[in-house]
């Protein structure tokens, strides 16, 4: 797993414990795949001149704990113990402001793309990974951006399969991600 230190994070709140994750699609620009404007966004270096797109990105400072590429790789951007900025305005079973608890997961696509066989694999394998090291998650406590801020949000959307997810979860056997 590679790791990149992302200057968009803080503490989370005292005696705050992580009980959920929120997973999340990422493109930049819309319909792109690489890594390299999610890198510079997460990094607050991402020049907003180069795509049409990116000027609403002007003064947004954002992160997620990972990003998972569309071959399955896995990026850390901020340690788990730490609030990573994922989820703006967000609230799950009565409980506002979810990047005080949860770990966000971005996973590289969009709308119309089909998530990829090892996005699905990866994301079972680094949430089963999550899972053992904060008990209090368990597959309910896994949610997608649209749950936590309906109408505000659409990701994973309509192309991520919760069902082929839910089967990739169950069959993680080894667990060889090391997370911080």
């Amino acid at each position: 797993m590679r790791w990149i230190n992302s200057p968009h994070q803080n503490e989370r709140p005292p005696g705050m414990a992580v009980d959920m994750i929120v997973l999340h699609a990422i493109s930049l620009p819309a319909g792109q795949f690489e890594m390299g404007y999610i890198e510079d966004l997460f990094m607050d270096r991402l020049d907003c001149s180069v795509h049409p797109s990116f000027a609403d990105l002007q003064e947004l400072k954002v992160s997620a704990h990972f990003v998972v590429d569309r071959k399955g790789g896995i990026t850390q951007f901020v340690p788990c113990q730490r609030r990573a900025w994922h989820a703006g305005v967000s609230s799950w079973h009565e409980r506002e402001g979810c990047n005080d608890f949860a770990i966000g997961i971005e996973m590289i696509g969009d709308e119309t793309h089909p998530f990829t066989q090892p996005q699905y694999r990866e994301t079972a394998r680094l949430c089963r990974q999550l899972m053992q090291h904060f008990p209090a998650i368990n597959r309910q406590r896994i949610v997608g951006h649209q749950d936590i801020a309906p109408g505000r949000k659409w990701d994973p959307g309509k192309q991520w399969s919760w069902s082929k997810f839910d089967r990739s979860l169950s069959r993680i056997r080894r667990l060889h991600l090391e997370v911080k």
